[in-house]
């Protein structure tokens, strides 16, 4: 029976790239392809036929952490191989405790990408050896995970805290003033600061960046 592979990449030269690799081996067989998380998630919702994903992880929108996430929540019986250019500690960390089967590198040759699936869907990992060694040495030291994903040192005061998660939640200065009980004018001086200490120019990269090291 041959394996239902589809793949999440928002670089089509890459998409075509992985299509010709799965395209020599007769076991598998490449279903669809989308440019995000989030459109995977529309596409999966009409057919979730699926066996395994191969999945980009610096995607707008949705990224693969995230959209990892939500498909191994609603759709446990399909693998995901993080499929990427990056292996640093920090992806390696988030996609592995997002529920990742595998983790390799873009640059895979059609043979190895090929057994890596087969290896995958046979309740294995498929990882290639730097991959191996870093996930290896982030178990060892769980202390220096830590450091990776924190190394952002971010001071922001209590209330400044409060204000970024109500402005997470996408509501108006006026709406947060009513619910901190502040006035309008302090809500602004508090979303300044925060977008000065975050170094960030707007209420989007405000929340991801704040997500991202954890303070909201």
């Amino acid at each position: 029976m041959k394996i239902k592979i589809a793949i999440v990449d928002d670089n089509t030269f890459l998409i075509k790239t992985i299509i010709d690799k799965l395209s020599f081996f007769k076991d598998l067989e490449y279903k669809f392809s989308e440019y995000d998380g989030h459109q995977l998630l529309k596409t999966l919702d009409e057919n979730s036929n699926i066996d395994l994903i191969l999945m980009d992880i610096e995607m707008p929108r949705l990224n693969g952490i995230e959209a990892t996430q939500l498909v191994k929540k609603q759709y446990p019986h399909i693998k995901i191989i993080m499929l990427t250019v990056f292996d640093n500690d920090e992806h390696i960390f988030n996609a592995i405790k997002a529920g990742a089967d595998g983790y390799l590198l873009k640059e895979i040759n059609a043979k190895d990408l090929h057994d890596g699936i087969v290896e995958t869907m046979n309740g294995g990992a498929a990882m290639n050896p730097s991959i191996a060694l870093k996930t290896l040495k982030l178990l060892r030291n769980p202390i220096h995970i830590k450091n990776e994903i924190d190394k952002e040192d971010i001071q922001l005061t209590s209330r400044e805290i409060g204000v970024l998660e109500q402005l997470s939640k996408g509501l108006s200065y006026n709406a947060i003033a009513d619910n901190l009980i502040l006035s309008t004018g302090t809500v602004r001086k508090h979303i300044e600061n925060i977008y000065r200490k975050l170094q960030v120019h707007n209420k989007l990269e405000a929340v991801q960046k704040a997500k991202r090291n954890y303070l909201i």
